[in-house]
């Protein structure tokens, strides 16, 4: 997870820096910038060197669990803690709503312990209790979100700005009851871009997955592309991994297909396989979702040099004709003259 630090400016929000994140790890590495405090999830009941928080959890369930502060500077540290929604990046990263911003799911069933703020003397460790309280009407389904420790600092290169260093470890609750994985692929489209080569042009192919289930999914595709009924039908060699998606996110999916001729009109079919895992914990595949679009790949430049032959075919005769034609009148005319003078004398 990458949790962007932030800058405020009179109201305004921008990213100044990105730091490194939790998953990989149980605790976060605190050699980045000056952040000078690491992170990892509370050895309880629930786990021990946890890369992150996991948990099924039934509507109208409490639970209590925790995150350990360790401070590796020689200063002391006030931090934040707080609780935040996570959403899919645009580039297929998870990150978490910046400070400020309202949650409103699962960061909102989270509350901290000490009114979200922690004091950690130099070299010393402190564990933040935090409750998790699924309301009674949750619906069933996954919900993500992510404890975050945060630093705000003034900038001292830019007054009236203020960095906020964050670092937070994943959270993932699936709420118990009926489970209703799905996924659907829309707004397929296709984009040549072979300029004036008409026999070879990189062809990008984009399409959009939404989960439309109440799980988080995963998918693997398959994009084939072809030309009008069937010609030329080529399979894409380098189709990324799609990220995982919370339920209600769309992500758009591109796949760029090399070296296809223009052949008028095009056709890509995008066959994607959704995964889900369900309540025992076991990941399965579901039935392929399949879906197509069309797009125009005019050979303009081979279309031109084809008018050009038309036209030399059809109007140079013509115009040879009636330069002949021209040519025979004055001759006929200039002989009419000739013979006109000589019977005149």
């Amino acid at each position: 997870m990458n949790i962007p630090s932030l800058a405020r400016r009179a109201g305004v929000t921008a990213a100044l820096l990105a730091l490194a994140a939790l998953f990989a790890a149980p605790a976060a590495n605190a050699a980045v910038d000056d952040v000078t405090w690491t992170v990892r999830t509370e050895s309880n009941s629930f786990g021990a060197d946890r890369a992150g928080y996991e948990y099924t959890l039934s509507p109208g369930e409490t639970i209590t669990d925790g995150i350990v502060v360790t401070n590796r500077g020689a200063e002391p540290l006030d931090l934040g803690v707080y609780a935040a929604d996570g959403f899919t990046t645009e580039d297929g990263g998870f990150d978490l709503l910046p400070a400020g911003e309202k949650s409103a799911k699962l960061g909102t069933w989270v509350t901290v312990d000490g009114g979200g703020v922690v004091s950690v003397a130099p070299g010393a460790s402190a564990m933040v209790p935090f409750t998790i309280a699924v309301p009674a009407n949750a619906t069933p389904g996954d919900y993500g979100a992510g404890i975050v420790t945060s630093l705000a600092t003034a900038d001292q290169n830019a007054e009236g700005v203020t960095v906020d260093r964050r670092l937070g470890i994943r959270m993932g609750v699936r709420v118990d009851g009926e489970l209703a994985p799905a996924l659907a692929v829309d707004d397929v489209s296709v984009d040549w871009g072979g300029g004036l080569n008409p026999f070879s042009g990189d062809v990008d192919v984009a399409f959009t997955l939404k989960n439309t289930g109440n799980t988080t999914i995963g998918s693997v595709a398959g994009v084939t592309l072809a030309g009008p009924f069937g010609l030329l039908a080529t399979d894409a060699t380098d189709v990324g991994d799609a990220p995982e998606l919370l339920p209600g996110e769309t992500w758009t999916q591109k796949v760029t297909v090399p070296g296809f001729a223009a052949l008028v009109l095009l056709t890509a079919t995008a066959t994607v396989i959704p995964a889900s895992t369900d309540a025992a914990g076991t990941t399965a595949s579901l039935a392929p979702v399949v879906a197509s679009g069309t797009g125009w790949a005019v050979p303009w430049l081979l279309l031109a040099l084809i008018l050009l032959v038309v036209a030399a075919i059809v109007f140079v005769p013509r115009m040879l004709r009636a330069r002949a034609a021209t040519r025979q009148a004055r001759e006929d005319a200039r002989v009419e003259e000739a013979v006109a003078a000589a019977l005149a004398k």
